[in-house]
């Protein structure tokens, strides 16, 4: 039986300031705290995951929904420090803390998101559109070579989470995007923050072309 067929199950938690991880995506670790040093340890001899949830300094509020991480590369350092590489795998909802010491264990639930009978696909070519028009302007706007990787998704679910991750400094949207459990709804939400993006470049493109 894998774990993605277990419907609930304890996971070690880490919470993470402003880090929303998305399935499918990358994280690298560092580990130094003594507690995560003690978590990863454990984990390391059973099944390599733990769960990464988002918690807001600001709000001092660890969130409810995240993301199950499984360590897929480590590399010891001195002081039992270590820097480990992590890859998003299902997401989860905490039902409960069973104990808080030395870290953090909940008790989690798997989210999917659900069944839709609409066809996807054009809505998710809008928002690949979308993102060349940000990539093309921002590159024209710092004169700098910036290209989407040649492995972009293009089943819309896993294009969805590839966007979500891909958002810098809107840790509250990704949490969002994260928590969403319809395809659908999440590509359309960030066709709205890409086309905000994309008109903001291009009035700043402009304005630079008209400076130049």
């Amino acid at each position: 039986m894998t774990s993605s067929s277990i419907a609930v199950r304890e996971l070690p938690l880490f919470p993470l300031p402003d880090v929303v991880l998305f399935p499918g995506r990358p994280l690298p670790l560092h580990i130094f705290e003594f507690r995560y040093r003690i978590m990863m340890n454990t984990i390391l001899e059973s099944d390599r995951r733990f769960g990464v949830l988002m918690f807001d300094p600001n709000q001092n509020e660890i969130a409810g929904v995240g993301c199950c991480a499984e360590v897929i590369h480590f590399q010891r350092l001195p002081d039992d420090r270590m820097k480990i590489l992590t890859l998003g795998q299902q997401r989860f909802r905490v039902l409960e803390y069973v104990r808080e010491k030395p870290y953090r264990v909940g008790l989690v639930e798997w989210i999917e998101d659900g069944p839709t009978q609409d066809d996807l696909r054009p809505i998710a070519t809008e928002v690949e559109q979308l993102l060349r028009d940000v990539v093309r302007l921002s590159a024209k706007l710092t004169d700098r070579k910036i290209e989407l990787p040649d492995d972009l998704p293009n089943l819309p679910l896993e294009l969805s989470y590839w966007v979500a991750s891909n958002l810098y400094g809107v840790a509250s949207e990704q949490q969002m995007l994260l928590e969403m459990t319809d395809t659908h709804e999440r590509l359309v939400r960030e066709i709205e923050i890409l086309t905000s993006t994309r008109n903001h470049l291009a009035a700043r493109t402009a304005l630079k072309d008209v400076l130049n």
